[in-house]
């Protein structure tokens, strides 16, 4: 199972990294970027697929979604210059706090 923890968190990075560079696609029109977004979000979804091998899909995909929107709010506050107001960061700590909680209760 700590296996499949590692494999989706490597997921989810590679995810995080594709969505961060969407700006540099500009659109779709830089075929560069966008060839690099489409690997990462495709490498990413394989990936996934594995991880729901070895644990339930519910799971898999809560954690995916919620670490992933987590990390990409954390990755365009620091690199992309995106603001963080209370709202943001109260929302983002419920995310992280709903992702534990299905981690806790949802693996066994």
């Amino acid at each position: 199972m700590y296996g499949a923890f590692l494999l989706l968190g490597v997921a989810i990075v590679i995810e995080v990294a594709a969505t961060a560079v969407l700006p540099k696609a500009d659109g779709f029109t830089n075929p560069v970027w966008a060839g690099g977004v489409v690997a990462g979000y495709a490498l990413s979804i394989w990936l996934l697929t594995l991880v729901v091998k070895q644990m339930p899909v519910s799971v898999a995909y809560a954690v995916w979604a919620g670490a992933g929107t987590a990390l990409v709010a954390v990755v365009g506050l620091l690199f992309l210059g995106e603001p963080l107001n209370w709202a943001k960061a109260l929302s983002l700590a419920m995310i992280v706090a709903g992702v534990v909680g299905l981690n806790l209760a949802g693996t066994h």
